[in-house]
Protein backbone atom coordinates (compact mmCIF):
# COMPACT_ATOMS: atom_id res chain seq x y z
CA UNK A 1 0.00 0.00 0.00
CA UNK A 2 1.51 3.62 -0.86
CA UNK A 3 1.18 6.47 0.94
CA UNK A 4 -1.45 8.20 -1.12
CA UNK A 5 -3.37 5.18 -0.71
CA UNK A 6 -3.83 5.75 3.10
CA UNK A 7 -5.09 9.36 2.04
CA UNK A 8 -7.44 9.18 -0.78
CA UNK A 9 -10.61 10.26 -0.24
CA UNK A 10 -13.80 11.59 -2.58
CA UNK A 11 -13.50 15.21 -3.36
CA UNK A 12 -13.61 17.57 -6.69
CA UNK A 13 -10.21 17.08 -8.52
CA UNK A 14 -8.02 19.81 -7.68
CA UNK A 15 -9.70 21.00 -4.45
CA UNK A 16 -7.45 21.84 -1.68
CA UNK A 17 -8.36 22.40 1.95
CA UNK A 18 -6.20 24.07 5.05
CA UNK A 19 -7.74 22.90 8.33
CA UNK A 20 -6.89 25.61 11.50
CA UNK A 21 -3.46 25.11 10.18
CA UNK A 22 -1.04 27.04 12.76
CA UNK A 23 2.99 27.03 11.86
CA UNK A 24 5.50 28.79 14.00
CA UNK A 25 9.40 29.32 13.88
CA UNK A 26 10.43 29.30 17.28
CA UNK A 27 8.75 32.21 18.77
CA UNK A 28 7.30 33.55 15.48
CA UNK A 29 3.84 31.88 14.55
CA UNK A 30 4.38 32.77 11.02
CA UNK A 31 0.84 31.09 10.08
CA UNK A 32 -2.10 31.23 13.10
CA UNK A 33 -5.14 29.09 12.38
CA UNK A 34 -5.61 29.31 9.16
CA UNK A 35 -8.37 27.84 7.55
CA UNK A 36 -10.01 27.61 3.60
CA UNK A 37 -10.94 25.81 1.15
CA UNK A 38 -9.53 26.21 -2.98
CA UNK A 39 -12.28 24.55 -5.75
CA UNK A 40 -10.71 22.48 -8.26
CA UNK A 41 -10.22 24.52 -11.11
CA UNK A 42 -9.73 28.20 -9.36
CA UNK A 43 -7.18 30.58 -9.85
CA UNK A 44 -6.59 30.86 -5.97
CA UNK A 45 -3.94 33.71 -4.71
CA UNK A 46 -2.85 34.74 -1.58
CA UNK A 47 -1.93 38.17 -1.33
CA UNK A 48 0.24 40.24 1.40
CA UNK A 49 3.31 42.02 2.05
CA UNK A 50 6.50 40.14 3.00
CA UNK A 51 6.17 38.00 6.20
CA UNK A 52 2.28 38.04 6.39
CA UNK A 53 2.92 34.00 6.33
CA UNK A 54 1.55 33.34 2.49
CA UNK A 55 4.58 31.48 1.54
CA UNK A 56 4.79 29.83 4.70
CA UNK A 57 0.88 28.25 3.90
CA UNK A 58 2.04 26.92 0.18
CA UNK A 59 5.16 25.59 1.79
CA UNK A 60 2.87 23.51 3.96
CA UNK A 61 0.40 22.69 1.19
CA UNK A 62 3.20 21.83 -0.89
CA UNK A 63 4.83 19.48 1.72
CA UNK A 64 7.67 21.21 2.73
CA UNK A 65 6.62 22.39 6.08
CA UNK A 66 4.86 20.61 8.19
CA UNK A 67 1.88 22.58 10.08
CA UNK A 68 2.11 22.53 13.99
CA UNK A 69 -1.57 21.99 14.13
CA UNK A 70 -3.99 21.43 11.66
CA UNK A 71 -3.99 19.44 8.37
CA UNK A 72 -4.34 19.67 4.40
CA UNK A 73 -6.57 17.99 2.12
CA UNK A 74 -5.98 17.37 -1.50
CA UNK A 75 -9.13 16.36 -3.08
CA UNK A 76 -10.61 15.14 0.07
CA UNK A 77 -7.73 12.87 0.81
CA UNK A 78 -5.41 14.24 4.63
CA UNK A 79 -2.11 14.64 3.35
CA UNK A 80 -0.65 16.63 5.98
CA UNK A 81 2.24 13.89 6.74
CA UNK A 82 2.83 13.08 3.27
CA UNK A 83 6.33 13.91 1.42
CA UNK A 84 6.35 16.40 -1.38
CA UNK A 85 7.23 14.02 -3.88
CA UNK A 86 3.93 12.01 -3.31
CA UNK A 87 1.90 14.44 -3.49
CA UNK A 88 -0.18 15.24 -6.71
CA UNK A 89 0.90 19.27 -6.90
CA UNK A 90 3.63 20.53 -8.33
CA UNK A 91 5.74 24.15 -7.74
CA UNK A 92 7.08 26.76 -9.54
CA UNK A 93 9.82 29.27 -7.99
CA UNK A 94 10.93 32.83 -9.10
CA UNK A 95 13.84 31.22 -9.97
CA UNK A 96 12.73 28.73 -12.59
CA UNK A 97 16.03 25.94 -11.68
CA UNK A 98 16.37 24.90 -15.77
CA UNK A 99 19.24 22.20 -16.53
CA UNK A 100 21.14 24.60 -18.53
CA UNK A 101 22.94 21.68 -20.32
CA UNK A 102 19.30 20.35 -21.45
CA UNK A 103 16.82 21.60 -24.19
CA UNK A 104 13.73 22.79 -23.48
CA UNK A 105 12.01 19.20 -24.43
CA UNK A 106 14.60 17.50 -22.12
CA UNK A 107 13.72 20.00 -19.37
CA UNK A 108 10.35 19.30 -19.91
CA UNK A 109 10.75 15.61 -19.70
CA UNK A 110 12.56 15.34 -16.84
CA UNK A 111 9.84 14.85 -14.30
CA UNK A 112 8.13 11.74 -16.31
CA UNK A 113 11.59 10.32 -16.85
CA UNK A 114 11.85 10.08 -13.24
CA UNK A 115 8.48 8.75 -12.74
CA UNK A 116 9.54 6.10 -14.99
CA UNK A 117 6.85 6.30 -17.92
CA UNK A 118 7.30 4.89 -21.21
CA UNK A 119 8.95 6.81 -23.90
CA UNK A 120 6.28 6.72 -26.05
CA UNK A 121 4.18 8.75 -22.77
CA UNK A 122 7.04 11.06 -22.32
CA UNK A 123 6.83 12.08 -26.22
CA UNK A 124 3.20 12.44 -26.00
CA UNK A 125 3.25 14.67 -22.95
CA UNK A 126 6.26 16.89 -24.10
CA UNK A 127 4.23 17.39 -27.53
CA UNK A 128 0.87 17.94 -25.60
CA UNK A 129 2.53 20.73 -23.05
CA UNK A 130 4.60 22.68 -25.64
CA UNK A 131 1.55 23.22 -27.23
CA UNK A 132 -0.01 24.42 -24.32
CA UNK A 133 2.63 26.90 -23.17
CA UNK A 134 3.12 27.98 -26.96
CA UNK A 135 6.88 26.56 -26.87
CA UNK A 136 6.18 25.27 -30.65
CA UNK A 137 9.67 25.16 -32.71
CA UNK A 138 11.67 25.67 -29.83
CA UNK A 139 11.60 22.21 -28.26
CA UNK A 140 15.77 21.84 -29.19
CA UNK A 141 16.98 25.16 -27.95
CA UNK A 142 18.66 25.93 -24.36
CA UNK A 143 17.73 27.96 -21.48
CA UNK A 144 20.51 30.53 -22.43
CA UNK A 145 18.79 30.57 -26.26
CA UNK A 146 15.43 32.05 -24.26
CA UNK A 147 13.99 35.27 -23.34
CA UNK A 148 12.85 35.31 -19.88
CA UNK A 149 9.08 35.20 -20.79
CA UNK A 150 10.09 31.90 -22.78
CA UNK A 151 12.06 30.50 -19.49
CA UNK A 152 8.56 31.28 -16.86
CA UNK A 153 7.22 28.99 -19.83
CA UNK A 154 9.22 25.80 -19.71
CA UNK A 155 9.15 25.88 -15.96
CA UNK A 156 4.94 25.97 -16.11
CA UNK A 157 5.31 23.02 -19.01
CA UNK A 158 8.02 20.98 -16.37
CA UNK A 159 5.39 21.61 -13.82
CA UNK A 160 2.51 20.72 -15.92
CA UNK A 161 3.91 18.29 -17.93
CA UNK A 162 2.84 15.66 -14.93
CA UNK A 163 -0.68 16.66 -14.75
CA UNK A 164 -0.57 17.53 -11.31
CA UNK A 165 -3.98 18.38 -8.92
CA UNK A 166 -2.73 21.92 -8.44
CA UNK A 167 -0.15 24.01 -9.24
CA UNK A 168 1.35 26.17 -6.81
CA UNK A 169 3.18 29.29 -7.89
CA UNK A 170 5.66 31.70 -5.49
CA UNK A 171 5.88 34.56 -6.54
CA UNK A 172 6.95 33.08 -10.42
CA UNK A 173 7.12 36.86 -12.82
CA UNK A 174 9.08 38.44 -10.06
CA UNK A 175 12.75 38.49 -11.51
CA UNK A 176 11.06 39.60 -14.93
CA UNK A 177 10.50 43.21 -15.77
CA UNK A 178 7.32 45.34 -15.78
CA UNK A 179 6.27 45.20 -19.47
CA UNK A 180 7.21 41.15 -19.08
CA UNK A 181 5.34 40.73 -15.99
CA UNK A 182 1.79 42.13 -17.00
CA UNK A 183 1.81 40.21 -20.28
CA UNK A 184 2.66 37.01 -18.62
CA UNK A 185 0.00 37.64 -15.88
CA UNK A 186 -2.61 37.72 -19.16
CA UNK A 187 -0.58 34.29 -20.22
CA UNK A 188 -0.66 32.70 -16.98
CA UNK A 189 -4.70 33.60 -16.41
CA UNK A 190 -5.07 31.81 -20.04
CA UNK A 191 -3.05 29.10 -19.57
CA UNK A 192 -5.04 27.99 -16.06
CA UNK A 193 -8.28 28.69 -17.77
CA UNK A 194 -7.06 26.53 -20.72
CA UNK A 195 -5.97 24.03 -18.76
CA UNK A 196 -8.15 23.80 -15.61
CA UNK A 197 -6.15 22.87 -13.58
CA UNK A 198 -5.77 24.80 -10.11
CA UNK A 199 -3.49 27.11 -9.30
CA UNK A 200 -2.56 28.61 -6.08
CA UNK A 201 -0.14 31.78 -6.57
CA UNK A 202 1.31 33.38 -4.00
CA UNK A 203 2.46 37.64 -4.33
CA UNK A 204 3.03 40.80 -2.54
CA UNK A 205 1.67 42.56 -6.15
CA UNK A 206 -1.84 43.46 -5.30
CA UNK A 207 -2.34 44.71 -9.29
CA UNK A 208 -0.87 41.25 -10.38
CA UNK A 209 -3.37 39.25 -7.55
CA UNK A 210 -6.19 41.16 -9.19
CA UNK A 211 -5.49 40.67 -12.63
CA UNK A 212 -5.52 36.80 -12.53
CA UNK A 213 -7.44 35.88 -9.35
CA UNK A 214 -10.66 34.56 -9.35
CA UNK A 215 -10.53 34.67 -5.28
CA UNK A 216 -8.13 36.82 -3.11
CA UNK A 217 -7.09 35.82 0.83
CA UNK A 218 -5.09 38.61 1.20
CA UNK A 219 -2.73 38.20 4.74
CA UNK A 220 -1.55 40.06 7.19
CA UNK A 221 0.45 38.96 10.26
CA UNK A 222 -0.42 35.03 10.03
CA UNK A 223 -4.28 35.22 9.32
CA UNK A 224 -6.34 36.13 6.79
CA UNK A 225 -8.00 39.03 6.84
CA UNK A 226 -10.08 38.82 3.78
CA UNK A 227 -10.84 35.68 1.37
CA UNK A 228 -13.09 37.17 -1.66
CA UNK A 229 -13.18 38.20 -5.16
CA UNK A 230 -10.95 41.12 -6.53
CA UNK A 231 -14.19 42.76 -7.03
CA UNK A 232 -15.23 42.59 -3.34
CA UNK A 233 -12.21 43.01 -1.44
CA UNK A 234 -11.89 46.79 -3.82
CA UNK A 235 -15.47 47.71 -3.03
CA UNK A 236 -16.26 45.75 0.15
CA UNK A 237 -12.71 45.81 2.17
CA UNK A 238 -13.20 44.11 5.74
CA UNK A 239 -10.68 45.95 7.66
CA UNK A 240 -8.33 48.86 7.20
CA UNK A 241 -5.39 46.91 6.53
CA UNK A 242 -7.55 45.57 3.60
CA UNK A 243 -8.46 48.77 2.32
CA UNK A 244 -4.96 50.25 2.46
CA UNK A 245 -3.37 47.03 0.75
CA UNK A 246 -5.57 46.65 -1.94
CA UNK A 247 -5.38 49.99 -4.16
CA UNK A 248 -5.13 53.34 -3.21
CA UNK A 249 -8.25 54.45 -0.32
CA UNK A 250 -8.80 57.21 1.96
CA UNK A 251 -9.47 56.12 5.64
CA UNK A 252 -11.60 58.60 7.14
CA UNK A 253 -12.37 59.10 11.05
CA UNK A 254 -15.93 59.71 11.28
CA UNK A 255 -17.76 60.78 14.24
CA UNK A 256 -21.36 60.23 13.91
CA UNK A 257 -23.27 63.38 15.32
CA UNK A 258 -27.09 62.09 14.36
CA UNK A 259 -28.62 59.46 12.13
CA UNK A 260 -31.65 59.94 9.96
CA UNK A 261 -32.93 56.66 9.19
CA UNK A 262 -30.22 54.65 7.36
CA UNK A 263 -27.47 57.71 7.17
CA UNK A 264 -24.83 58.40 9.46
CA UNK A 265 -24.23 62.02 9.23
CA UNK A 266 -21.21 63.84 10.59
CA UNK A 267 -21.71 67.77 10.95
CA UNK A 268 -18.66 69.80 9.95
CA UNK A 269 -20.78 72.95 9.83
CA UNK A 270 -21.67 75.60 7.10
CA UNK A 271 -23.49 73.10 5.04
CA UNK A 272 -20.37 70.75 5.14
CA UNK A 273 -21.71 67.21 5.99
CA UNK A 274 -19.90 63.49 5.76
CA UNK A 275 -22.19 60.59 5.05
CA UNK A 276 -22.06 56.84 5.60
CA UNK A 277 -24.68 54.41 5.66
CA UNK A 278 -25.49 52.65 8.58
CA UNK A 279 -24.45 48.94 8.05
CA UNK A 280 -25.93 47.10 11.07
CA UNK A 281 -24.83 46.80 14.41
CA UNK A 282 -22.27 49.86 15.22
CA UNK A 283 -22.83 50.89 18.54
CA UNK A 284 -19.80 53.97 19.03
CA UNK A 285 -19.62 57.02 18.35
CA UNK A 286 -16.68 56.96 15.85
CA UNK A 287 -16.14 54.81 12.87
CA UNK A 288 -13.44 54.75 10.27
CA UNK A 289 -14.96 54.76 6.90
CA UNK A 290 -13.29 54.15 3.42
CA UNK A 291 -13.55 55.82 0.32
CA UNK A 292 -11.70 55.00 -3.14
CA UNK A 293 -9.99 58.24 -4.76
CA UNK A 294 -12.38 57.82 -8.39
CA UNK A 295 -15.31 57.54 -6.28
CA UNK A 296 -14.90 61.53 -4.89
CA UNK A 297 -15.97 63.91 -7.80
CA UNK A 298 -15.34 68.35 -7.66
CA UNK A 299 -18.54 70.00 -6.84
CA UNK A 300 -20.27 71.71 -9.32
CA UNK A 301 -23.75 72.37 -7.54
CA UNK A 302 -25.77 70.28 -5.40
CA UNK A 303 -25.00 67.10 -5.10
CA UNK A 304 -28.21 65.84 -3.44
CA UNK A 305 -29.27 65.05 -0.42
CA UNK A 306 -27.49 61.79 0.10
CA UNK A 307 -24.08 62.96 -0.84
CA UNK A 308 -21.28 63.96 1.43
CA UNK A 309 -19.91 67.25 0.72
CA UNK A 310 -16.57 68.92 1.93
CA UNK A 311 -14.38 71.83 1.02
CA UNK A 312 -10.45 71.76 1.45
CA UNK A 313 -7.15 72.99 -0.13
CA UNK A 314 -5.23 71.48 -2.77
CA UNK A 315 -2.04 70.82 -1.43
CA UNK A 316 -0.14 68.62 -4.83
CA UNK A 317 -1.74 67.78 -8.01
CA UNK A 318 0.34 64.67 -10.23
CA UNK A 319 -0.88 63.81 -14.31
CA UNK A 320 -0.90 60.03 -14.32
CA UNK A 321 -1.99 59.64 -17.71
CA UNK A 322 -5.40 58.02 -17.36
CA UNK A 323 -6.08 59.85 -14.27
CA UNK A 324 -5.27 63.44 -12.47
CA UNK A 325 -4.39 62.51 -8.78
CA UNK A 326 -5.11 65.61 -6.48
CA UNK A 327 -4.28 65.46 -2.54
CA UNK A 328 -6.65 67.84 -0.80
CA UNK A 329 -6.41 68.96 2.72
CA UNK A 330 -9.62 69.24 4.32
CA UNK A 331 -9.87 71.40 7.46
CA UNK A 332 -10.23 68.63 9.91
CA UNK A 333 -6.29 67.98 9.03
CA UNK A 334 -6.92 65.06 6.96
CA UNK A 335 -6.13 64.61 3.22
CA UNK A 336 -7.83 62.75 0.47
CA UNK A 337 -6.56 61.65 -2.34
CA UNK A 338 -8.77 62.45 -5.61
CA UNK A 339 -8.53 60.90 -8.97
CA UNK A 340 -10.23 62.79 -11.92
CA UNK A 341 -10.51 61.24 -15.45
CA UNK A 342 -8.64 62.94 -18.03
CA UNK A 343 -11.41 62.40 -20.32
CA UNK A 344 -11.29 65.96 -21.89
CA UNK A 345 -8.37 66.96 -23.92
CA UNK A 346 -7.14 70.53 -22.40
CA UNK A 347 -9.56 70.35 -19.46
CA UNK A 348 -8.21 72.63 -16.61
CA UNK A 349 -7.14 71.08 -12.92
CA UNK A 350 -6.90 72.93 -10.06
CA UNK A 351 -3.78 74.31 -8.86
CA UNK A 352 -1.98 73.95 -5.55
CA UNK A 353 -3.45 76.00 -3.25
CA UNK A 354 -6.88 76.21 -4.94
CA UNK A 355 -10.05 75.95 -2.83
CA UNK A 356 -12.22 72.96 -3.89
CA UNK A 357 -15.41 71.16 -2.65
CA UNK A 358 -15.73 67.99 -2.75
CA UNK A 359 -18.48 65.44 -2.91
CA UNK A 360 -19.43 61.29 -2.90
CA UNK A 361 -22.56 59.53 -2.43
CA UNK A 362 -23.23 58.06 0.86
CA UNK A 363 -22.61 54.50 -0.21
CA UNK A 364 -19.45 55.15 -1.14
CA UNK A 365 -18.65 55.89 2.32
CA UNK A 366 -18.12 52.11 3.49
CA UNK A 367 -18.00 51.30 7.19
CA UNK A 368 -15.22 48.93 8.40
CA UNK A 369 -14.36 49.62 11.82
CA UNK A 370 -14.79 51.54 14.82
CA UNK A 371 -12.19 54.21 14.60
CA UNK A 372 -9.84 53.24 17.68
CA UNK A 373 -9.37 49.77 16.52
CA UNK A 374 -7.67 51.10 12.71
CA UNK A 375 -4.57 52.65 12.71
CA UNK A 376 -4.68 54.80 9.26
CA UNK A 377 -0.96 56.07 9.52
CA UNK A 378 0.84 52.51 10.48
CA UNK A 379 -1.80 51.09 7.56
CA UNK A 380 -0.16 53.80 5.12
CA UNK A 381 3.02 53.08 6.55
CA UNK A 382 3.20 49.52 6.25
CA UNK A 383 1.66 49.68 2.76
CA UNK A 384 4.48 52.13 1.69
CA UNK A 385 7.15 50.16 3.60
CA UNK A 386 6.06 46.67 2.05
CA UNK A 387 6.05 48.12 -1.64
CA UNK A 388 9.59 49.91 -1.49
CA UNK A 389 11.50 47.33 0.84
CA UNK A 390 13.72 44.30 -0.04
CA UNK A 391 11.55 41.86 -1.32
CA UNK A 392 12.10 38.66 1.28
CA UNK A 393 9.45 35.35 1.18
CA UNK A 394 6.15 35.77 3.22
Amino acid sequence: MSAMDDVAGPAAPGEITIEGCTKRFGALTAVSDVSLTIPGGEFFSMLGPSGCGKTTTLRMIAGFEMPDAGRILLQGGDVTHVPPAKRNVNMVFQAYGLFPHMTVAENIAFGPKIKKLGRSEIATRVAEVVRTVQLNGMEDRRPAQLSGGQQQRVALGRALVNRPAALLLDEPLGALDLKLRKEMQLELKDLQQRTGTTFVYVTHDQEEAMTMSDRIAVMNHGVVEQLATPRELYQRPASGFVAGFIGVSNLITMRIDRREGALLIMDLGDGQRILATDPGGMSGTDLTITVRPEWIKLASGDAGDRASRVGGTVVDVVYLGSVTQMIVELPTGERLTVHRLNDEVGAEEPRPGAQVTLHWAAEHSFVIGDSGNIDIRAEGARRLASAAGPRKKG
